[in-house]
C-alpha cells in the first residue's frame, strides 16, 4: 500500500515538472520569471507539496533557480553557462546521431514523416509558439530515435535550458532553428551516412550559437495562470 502511495506521488510531481518543463521550453514562461507556488498550485490543480518537490528537481537540474526570500524563478542562464551548453549540446547530439541506425529510421518512418510534416506547417505559419515547439521537437525525437536512455535524458535537459538560453539571448524574434537543415541530417541518416549526419548537425548547432547576442537582458512580467493553460 506504500508503495503504491509513493507510486502515486511520483507520477504526479512527474506531471507538474513536465508542465512546467514543457511551458519553459516553449517560451510561456520566460527567464526570471517568478513561480508562485499558489499559483501554480490553481493552474495545474495540483498538491502545493508536489509542486515543491517538482521545483527542486527542476532546480537541480538547473531549469529553476531558488532564491531565499524570493522563491523559485525560471532560471537565467549566463553568457558562459550559454556556452557551456552549446558545447555540451555538440558532444551529446554528435552520440546521438552516430547511434542513429537506418534501420532505425525505418522502423520509426511514419513518427519521422508526420514529424516532418507538422515542422513545415509550423514554419510556414506565424505562430512563434508552434514553431518553437516543432524545431525543437526534431532534436528530441532524435533522442528516442537513438534508442539510448541516458543519452535521451540528458539531451531533454540541455534543450530546456537551450530554450532559457534563445529567451535570453536571441538577437531576434525568430526561432533560428532551420527546418532544411533537419531535412538534411534525417535524408542522411537514412541512408546511413553518420559522417553527413553529424557534420550537418554540428553546423548546425554552430549557426544556433552564432544568433545569440551573449549580453544579460531583464525579464518581462509573465501571467503564470495564462502561460501554464492547456498543459
Amino acid at each position: 500500500m506504500v508503495a503504491k502511495t509513493q507510486t502515486a506521488k511520483q507520477a504526479e510531481v512527474q506531471r507538474i515538472f513536465d508542465a512546467l518543463s514543457k511551458a519553459i521550453a516553449q517560451h510561456r514562461l520566460r527567464p526570471g520569471t517568478r513561480l508562485v507556488e499558489a499559483q501554480i498550485v490553481e493552474a495545474l490543480k495540483a498538491n502545493r507539496n508536489h509542486v515543491q518537490s517538482a521545483l527542486q528537481r527542476l532546480a537541480l537540474q538547473r531549469i529553476v533557480t531558488i532564491e531565499p526570500n524570493r522563491g523559485a524563478l525560471v532560471s537565467q542562464p549566463s553568457a558562459a553557462e550559454a556556452r557551456d551548453v552549446f558545447v555540451a549540446r555538440r558532444a551529446i547530439e554528435r552520440a546521438i546521431v552516430e547511434s542513429i541506425t537506418p534501420a532505425a529510421m525505418h522502423k520509426h518512418r511514419q513518427r519521422v514523416s508526420n514529424h516532418v510534416c507538422n515542422e513545415r506547417k509550423a514554419t510556414d505559419s506565424t505562430d512563434r509558439r508552434d514553431i518553437v515547439r516543432e524545431l525543437s521537437e526534431f532534436h528530441l525525437m532524435l533522442g528516442d530515435l537513438s534508442g539510448n536512455q541516458v543519452l535521451k535524458e540528458i539531451l531533454a535537459n540541455l534543450m530546456v535550458r537551450s530554450s532559457l538560453i534563445v529567451a535570453l539571448y536571441q538577437r531576434n524574434d525568430v526561432p533560428s532553428c532551420a527546418s532544411d537543415e533537419h531535412e538534411e541530417i534525417l535524408a542522411a541518416l537514412e541512408q546511413g551516412d553518420h559522417g553527413r549526419a553529424v557534420r550537418v548537425m554540428i553546423e548546425h548547432l554552430d549557426e544556433l550559437e552564432s544568433q545569440l547576442d551573449l549580453n544579460e537582458v531583464p525579464a518581462a512580467e509573465i501571467d503564470l495562470r495564462q502561460a501554464l493553460s492547456d498543459l
